[in-house]
């Protein structure tokens, strides 16, 4: 009897082994599972309020932008992960402090300028512009630009939806987007190079006038 339990007992450890591997799998499993319903993502979110037409690069990204590691679910799908996403965009819209950058707050200046066959950027003073908006331009802005006949009083559409893409002050100095009220003095716009030649001509005459475009996208 005693040499039949002997043979019993090492049955028994070996089917407890097995009973312990497969608990310890099935554990396994479920704490993976568990783990996977928390992954973490990094995102770029505002480190603080950032105003419509700034212009983020390399030389800037982390004054504005901070990464944070969010619940992987509640990431949008067109979030910006990556830093070289934030390289010579302009943002499109004010965006409050803590809020994730996605692809649609963002204007690709260089995107714009593939659009356009050869793209250059103009520069005038405000005061050789009748009616610039009160002076009150800054980067991101669109405007349409028309002419008026002298003799007739007519004005006519030259150039629709031009983008403003940097405004500066007296002092030369660049006007920041969220300064809604220094005065621009010089003001640079993205033109296809054909149009140059007349835009400074009809400059010259005076007889061009600027409507800002509210819905600037």
């Amino acid at each position: 009897m005693k040499k039949g339990k002997k043979n019993i007992l090492p049955g028994a450890a070996f089917a407890a082994l097995i009973a312990a591997v497969v608990v310890y799998c099935v554990l396994l499993n479920i704490e993976v599972n568990a783990l996977r319903e928390y992954e973490k993502g990094t995102v770029l979110i505002a480190q603080s309020d950032i105003g419509r037409g700034v212009i983020l690069g390399e030389e800037n990204a982390e004054k504005y932008l901070a990464e944070r590691e969010m619940d992987q679910k509640l990431i949008p799908a067109a979030a910006l992960r990556e830093w070289s996403q934030a390289d010579q965009v302009m943002i499109k819209e004010n965006l409050d402090a803590g809020v994730v950058l996605t692809s649609s707050m963002l204007v690709s200046l260089e995107e714009q300028e593939r659009q356009m066959k050869e793209p250059v950027l103009a520069g005038f003073k405000a005061e050789d512009l009748y009616q610039v908006v009160s002076g009150i331009l800054r980067n991101g802005d669109r405007i349409h630009i028309y002419t008026v006949d002298e003799e007739t009083n007519e004005a006519r559409l030259l150039w629709e939806n031009i983008l403003v893409r940097e405004v500066f002050s007296s002092s030369g100095a660049m006007i920041p987007a969220e300064d809604q009220e220094t005065a621009a003095q010089r003001v640079n716009v993205l033109m296809e190079k054909k149009d140059v030649e007349r835009f400074y001509s009809e400059l010259v005459k005076g007889s061009l006038r600027v409507v800002k475009v509210l819905e600037a996208y």
